[in-house]
Order: structure tokens, then C-alpha cells, then sequence
């Protein structure tokens, strides 16, 4: 029977040295996959029900399946974590991973593209995927990276935006709408595109829409209909105009500190994930905008169809006369005019 108390014992700095160094031999043998996986934080104001909120979900569960181990990815939607347009500064900043920030948030930092926040400027779904997948996006998407520190994985269709308003009004054109305060997202181009509608825009969080309608504080918003379903604004506005102004373009994006740290495995995991997410979002967005309209009806509200021609002249007059246009490189314009004919 062997005597313990002849057995060598560590000293306690020894056992610690011990216990370290098993815990690296332990590390090395089990490889890369045995690390604490990488944290991404989403954040996005978007409401639950909305495909742009539940694609985050479509997008993390093909992530940690795809690459199990790898990702810890949290989605924090309703403006939870972080208002509506301050996402980018909080990814550049380190506080944020991911986002879907849009087109208008985007030209703050790359203002030579404000022309793609123009009303009336794509003209369907073809010319949107032809500008965003073709040089225009590319181009883009260099100059995102380079002066926001995040790289664009995809874009997405948040729909064709429509008027909503609180109170019936006979709208034919921009002139019908003098004096009505608009809700329009915080930046300088979202405010601007109010105007050019002929409205009073009035800059507001996305999750403060709802209270703001309900009670007269603002007396109409611009939406897709899918986002005025999802966030049930019908409960508190009376009217939907089919002013087709915008077809609206975001993008999925990932802070380049997080980018930066991925192998191409991993890189390229993450762009399967962002494409899974757009498709599912456009798929569901483009089959609720075919029978939202007699939803819309049945909810009471009254749908009516101005003289778009009207908005549209009046629309692209106005950004054609303004400081915007100013900044527009040469031919930019005629290159996204030509792109997909």
C-alpha cells in the first residue's frame, strides 16, 4: 500500500502554474471550436411581426447552425438598444456589431450617394436589384467600408412607401398636403423628402409613431404597408394615400471590428446568413403588399390613389433644384436611369 505521505504535494503557486498550463494544453488540443464565440449584437427599431424584425432571427439561427459554437448572436429589436439612425455611430464606436442601417442614414457619411435617397428615383424591384447588385452598389459599398467603418452584406426591400394619415383628406397632389406635420425619420434627407411631399415633416422615433398619431401630435406618417400593419397604426390613422414616393432600400451590416476578426469561413457564413435574411423579408414583404390594401379596407380605413404624376413632377423638381443635387457626381443620375433597361 503506497504511504501518501510520502506522495510530492504542490506548493499552491505551483498547482496554480499547474492548473494554467493543462488549461492551455486543454485549449490547444481542442482547437479553434472550443473558443468563447464571438459576440454580435443587433440592434434594429423595426417592431416583432415585422419581416425586417424577424429576418434577424432567420439570419442568427442560420448563423449558429451553419457554424455552431462560432457566433452569440442577440437581436434587440424596438429600438431597445439603440435609436433609430444612431446604430452606425455605435458600430463604429465598438458598442454595436450589426445593424440595418438605410440609405438615408448612410449618406451622412457618404455624401456623394444622397441621390439614391431621392423620391421617385427607382423606378420598380428590377431597378433597385440592378443599381444595388451592379457597379453603383459596389462602389457604394467600397466608400461604406472605408468612411464607416462597416461592411455591407446585402441589401433588403422594406417595401414601397405609402401616406398615412389621421384624418381624411382629399389629397390629389403635394399642394393637398400644406400644413399637415409628417413624420419623417431625424436626418436632413428623410426631412427634405417630407417636404418635397408637400408636407411639414417632423423628425420621430420609429417607436414613438404610434402615441404621436393616437394623439394629434403628428397627423400623418410614411410607411411601406407591411410596417403600418406590423406596427398597427391603422388603430390610429384613418387614411392610406398610394403615393408610391420611395422604394425603400437598407442594408445588413457588420461593424469591420467584428469583420475584421473572422476568417473567410466565417466571413462567408455570415454573408449566407445576411442573403437568407433579405430573401426571407422581400419574399413575405412583396406577397403582404399584394393584399394589405383590402386589410387596410376592412380595418376601416379609407385607401385612395392621388395623381402621382403630380407628386412625381413635383418631387423630382424639387430635388433637382436643391442643395442635394449639388453634391450629385456628374452623371451619377444618368447612370442609375440606365441601369436595368
Amino acid at each position: 500500500m503506497p504511504n501518501n505521505r510520502t506522495r510530492p504535494r504542490l506548493r499552491p503557486f505551483a498547482l496554480a502554474a499547474a492548473t494554467i498550463l493543462l488549461g492551455f494544453a486543454a485549449g490547444f488540443a481542442a482547437g479553434p471550436s472550443q473558443a468563447a464565440p464571438l459576440q454580435v449584437r443587433i440592434s434594429t427599431a423595426a417592431v416583432p411581426g415585422d419581416y425586417h424584425m424577424e429576418m434577424w432571427y432567420v439570419f442568427k439561427e442560420w448563423l449558429e447552425r451553419s457554424a455552431p459554437g462560432e457566433f452569440a448572436v442577440e437581436v434587440h429589436h424596438s429600438g431597445t438598444l439603440f435609436k433609430q439612425g444612431t446604430e452606425p455611430a455605435a458600430m463604429m464606436r465598438g458598442n454595436l456589431e450589426m445593424a440595418s442601417p438605410s440609405i438615408q442614414d448612410v449618406v451622412k457619411l457618404v455624401p456623394e450617394y444622397n441621390l439614391l435617397t431621392a423620391g421617385y428615383l427607382l423606378r420598380d424591384l428590377a431597378h433597385q436589384k440592378a443599381v444595388y447588385t451592379g457597379p453603383i452598389g459596389q462602389d457604394l459599398y467600397s466608400k461604406i467600408s472605408a468612411n464607416m467603418k462597416m461592411t455591407v452584406l446585402s441589401y433588403y426591400y422594406n417595401g414601397t412607401r405609402q401616406l398615412n394619415l389621421r384624418q381624411v383628406r382629399n389629397v390629389r397632389t403635394p399642394a393637398d398636403l400644406k400644413g399637415l406635420k409628417l413624420r419623417m425619420p431625424g436626418s436632413k434627407e428623410w426631412l427634405f423628402l417630407g417636404q418635397a411631399l408637400g408636407g411639414e415633416p417632423t423628425p420621430l422615433a420609429f417607436n414613438e409613431v404610434y402615441l404621436a398619431l393616437q394623439t394629434g401630435t403628428i397627423d400623418g406618417q410614411d410607411n411601406p404597408l407591411p410596417t403600418n400593419e406590423k406596427a398597427k397604426f391603422y388603430e390610429v390613422t384613418k387614411q392610406i394615400v398610394m403615393t408610391d414616393h420611395m422604394i425603400d432600400t437598407v442594408f445588413i451590416a457588420v461593424s469591420n471590428i467584428l469583420w475584421d476578426k473572422l476568417n473567410p469561413t466565417q466571413k462567408e457564413k455570415m454573408r449566407e446568413a445576411a442573403r437568407a435574411a433579405s430573401e426571407f423579408n422581400d419574399l413575405n414583404k412583396i406577397r403582404d403588399e399584394r393584399v394589405l390594401v383590402e386589410f387596410f379596407k376592412s380595418k376601416g380605413q379609407t385607401v385612395t390613389i392621388p395623381d402621382k404624376e403630380a407628386f412625381r413632377n413635383a418631387v423630382q423638381k424639387a430635388y433637382l433644384s436643391s442643395e442635394f443635387a449639388k453634391d450629385w457626381p456628374a452623371g451619377l443620375l444618368d447612370k442609375v436611369n440606365a441601369t436595368g433597361r
